[in-house]
């Protein structure tokens, strides 16, 4: 992996919006989340955190900056994703560049050696029904994790959620497996379903103009046999 991949990146998204037309669109979002617990693909990852992400998307081209950043323990990974993705009508697909930072660790962010990157290049495919959401994940590059071998083992994870309203709350639920070994993914000897998780959101008003959507998500990993219970808001600009 070399650091040519980052600037053919953002060469790729400079060039689309170069040729859009000056009547055209482009999109800009920042926000955040705060959480009380980093779960993730049902692994827990870290303590309270704050995570921002900002984004600019131009029709069915986006590419978004997303962080997490604990505030609890001083001992939490640091994160700092970037992902572009294409979509349109239900059909998306997408490259995430996941670098984490370890207290301790050298995590030099422009190091992108095969054998001592801090990175994980990953790509995913999903498709949106509308009463469900189907998408698979592989890494591909970077540092993933090995199978039984001792090999790269393009860790791989593939999710199932259908979104519902139920008592004026906007519902989310959602089942994730990982289909095969790998040391990426902790505690998963083979095919395991490591994510069953329910969430709800509801906009709390605080003033004639403005509400804050709050959620709580129940979720467990069978794999692991751990239930967790996270509460946040979201800071929407």
């Amino acid at each position: 992996m070399k650091r040519t991949r980052i600037i053919a990146l953002m060469t790729m998204v400079m060039a689309c919006v170069g040729v859009a037309k000056a009547e055209d669109k482009i999109e800009g979002t920042v926000g955040a989340d705060v959480v009380t617990r980093y779960i993730w693909r049902g692994q827990e990852l870290g303590d309270a955190a704050i995570q921002p992400t900002a984004g600019l998307a131009y029709k069915g081209l986006s590419l978004t900056a997303w962080g997490s950043f604990g505030f609890i323990n001083k001992d939490d990974a640091k994160e700092f994703d970037l992902t572009l993705e294409y979509a349109t009508g239900g059909f998306s697909v997408g490259v995430t560049d996941y670098y984490f930072s370890v207290r301790g660790a050298e995590n030099k962010y422009l190091d992108y050696r095969a054998h001592s990157t801090p990175h994980v290049w990953e790509a995913y495919v999903g498709y949106d029904f509308g009463v469900a959401a189907v998408k698979w994940f592989t890494n591909f590059a970077g540092a993933d994790g090995v199978n039984k071998s001792g090999k790269r083992a393009y860790s791989s994870y593939a999710e199932v959620s259908a979104p519902f309203k139920l008592a004026k709350c906007d519902w989310t639920a959602t089942v994730g497996i990982v289909p095969y070994y790998t040391s990426f993914y902790a505690d998963v000897n083979g095919f395991a379903v490591t994510n069953v998780a329910l969430r709800c959101t509801k906009e709390l008003p605080l003033c004639k103009k403005f509400a804050l959507p709050v959620f709580g998500e129940v979720s467990c990993n069978p794999s692991t046999q751990k239930a967790y219970l996270v509460a946040g808001f979201t800071i929407e600009l």
